[in-house]
């Protein structure tokens, strides 16, 4: 069974920075595409960015391109976010996800993803 652990959230000013990580337990790790989704109050889950296996495709929402980072070390089962300039409106709670189906492109939505972490409060203040 796979499990998921984030960490790295946190409250930080507009203009800073955070970087989330998520560890995977188990040892096929880098089968998985991963991806990582966002939830604000009454707001419904959104998707951030996502990974590839091998880690050579990447795929962000609109609202992120530019200021966030996506990237994986298979060696260590860890999948990391790199936020930067962050906004107001980037405050949530964070989730990672994996997928445990093979893709050229990481997918957008969350229902296709099998496996999600509890996730870690980001709070960006004004």
């Amino acid at each position: 069974q796979v499990q998921l652990v984030e960490s790295g959230g946190g409250l930080v000013q507009a203009g800073g920075s955070l970087r989330l990580s998520c560890a995977a337990s188990g040892r096929t790790f880098s089968s998985y595409t991963m991806g990582w989704f966002r939830q604000a109050p009454g707001k419904e889950r959104e998707f951030v960015a996502g990974i590839t296996q091998s880690g050579g495709v990447t795929a962000y929402a609109d609202s992120v391109k530019g200021r966030f980072t996506i990237s994986r070390d298979n060696a260590k089962n860890t999948v990391y976010l790199q936020m930067n300039s962050l906004k107001p409106e980037d405050t949530a709670v964070y989730h990672c996800a994996a997928d445990f189906n093979f893709w050229y492109r990481p997918p957008t939505t969350s229902n296709e993803y099998h496996r999600w972490g509890q996730g870690t409060q980001v709070t960006v203040s004004s």
